[in-house]
């Protein structure tokens, strides 16, 4: 009848799909949220293998390293076996207390209500977040860049030139009070950073010059840049003939977050930094380009877009997150500049960009596992004997699973999940 209409308009799409009728709102939330979980959780699935794989490598190692068991395999399989199987015990069990620390006594410190017994028992969890804080910082740098389609190297030299700023700033101000002082040395940090982030980006948006060559060259000219100014009356220290700056003022300082701990307030940095990355990549029109600029270069010029502009600003960024990473490390844990001071954490965040899939997100899920490898290595080494080295072999090998998706799908008998639509890749390494 002509005036009879339908309850509700739908989509030919959604008209198809429910043979001519479209499905209740609440059945079609729900499933947009299985959607949404199925995704997350084959992203979760390669990472989870990779890791897994990765501890079975190293405990073969931990066995053919070790002369002694090998002999025993040799000689009596049984008891080699048995034998074998408890150092492999034994090692990754140290690795897990020394980074998370035991369950059981956590637990039971909890019921005592007695910080003085719960703080020894969070101490290796503590020493987990402390060492994730610089490499969220430098994952974030690689991680945002990647999606413009550059390969950031250069988080090393950043994070480097950013703790100098920091430390300039910490040092040299005075009698300013901590709400005050504390946010123009992280500040001075981020400007560092992105100081140094900037050169590769206006050397590639106006001359071509290839970022991943530019970024390794700068890694050298910061280290040396900072070992330079700690022989300057501005930055050594008074009465010092050693490449040590002089001390930051206390109003800088990245306090702790629980007394006696050292995890300090870095950390609530470093995750509040990860979710500005997530809005600016995945909710802002900028952050669009970005994407649009990286997944097609070409389409996103003719779009409008400027593609020096986006390279030059997003190495801007990535410089200025790299930076923090510098200035949470100088002003959180070391409190005075020193050659290397470091510790590779920009080279480390291009791992954690690479397993946590470029995705805020990953990247502190990823960077969390990397603190508790390297916040665990050393009290496996003094528990078992198992060289501290390994912990540098299961890096690796995460990351060579990672990288070959296809060796972790061929081992597990994984299929490969066919691609529906149009599907656009990023070509990288700034092509």
């Amino acid at each position: 009848m002509a005036d009879e209409r339908p309850d509700e308009l739908v989509t030919p799409h959604q008209a198809v799909e429910s043979g001519g009728e479209a499905p209740p709102p609440e059945e079609e939330a729900a499933e947009r949220s299985q959607g949404r979980l199925r995704r997350i959780l084959r992203g979760l699935l390669m990472p989870a293998l990779a890791l897994f794989s990765a501890l079975v490598v190293g405990a073969v190692i931990i066995v053919v390293t070790d002369a002694e068991l090998v002999g025993l395999l040799v000689s009596d399989p049984l008891k080699g076996l048995g034998d074998s199987w408890a150092a492999i015990y034994n090692s990754y069990a140290a690795l897990f207390t020394g980074s998370v620390g035991d369950p059981v006594k956590i637990v039971q410190a909890l019921f005592t209500f007695d910080w003085d017994e719960i703080r020894p028992t969070l101490y290796p969890l503590s020493e987990t977040f402390l060492s994730a804080i610089p490499l969220i910082f430098t994952g974030l740098s690689v991680a945002l860049a990647f999606r413009v389609g550059l390969f950031n190297i250069g988080g090393e030299g950043q994070l480097l030139i950013g703790g100098l700023f920091a430390a300039i700033v910490g040092f040299t101000f005075t009698g300013l009070p901590w709400f005050i002082h504390m946010p123009l040395a992280v500040i001075a940090g981020f400007v560092g950073g992105a100081i140094w982030g900037f050169i590769p980006g206006i050397l590639k948006a106006r001359t071509g010059a290839h970022e991943v060559i530019v970024t390794i060259m700068t890694n050298y000219i910061a280290y040396n840049l900072v070992g330079w100014s700690l022989k300057t009356p501005l930055v050594q220290r008074p009465g010092r003939t050693d490449p040590i700056s002089k001390t930051i003022e206390d109003s800088s300082v990245l306090a702790p977050v629980l007394h006696g701990l050292r995890v300090h307030w870095g950390i609530a940095l470093a995750i509040a930094a990860a979710i500005a990355v997530s809005w600016f990549l995945f909710r802002s029109t900028r952050g669009f380009e970005f994407r649009a600029v990286g997944l097609n270069p070409s389409a996103a010029r003719y779009a409008g877009i400027s593609i020096a502009w986006s390279t030059v600003l997003s190495m801007v960024i990535s410089g200025g997150l790299a930076g923090l990473g510098g200035a949470a490390v100088m002003l959180g844990t070391s409190k005075a500049l020193t050659p290397g001071f470091s510790g590779g954490y920009g080279f480390d965040g291009i791992a954690v960009a690479l397993i946590g899939a470029t995705r805020p997100g990953g990247v502190v899920a990823a960077s969390i596992l990397f603190g508790a490898l390297r916040a665990g290595a050393t009290p496996m080494q003094a528990a078992t004997g198992t060289p501290i080295d390994l912990v540098v072999v299961i890096q690796s090998l995460v990351i060579v699973f990672i990288a070959a998706p296809a060796l972790v799908r061929a081992i597990y008998r994984i299929r490969t999940e066919r691609a529906i639509g149009t599907e656009v890749f990023a070509k990288g390494w700034g092509s």
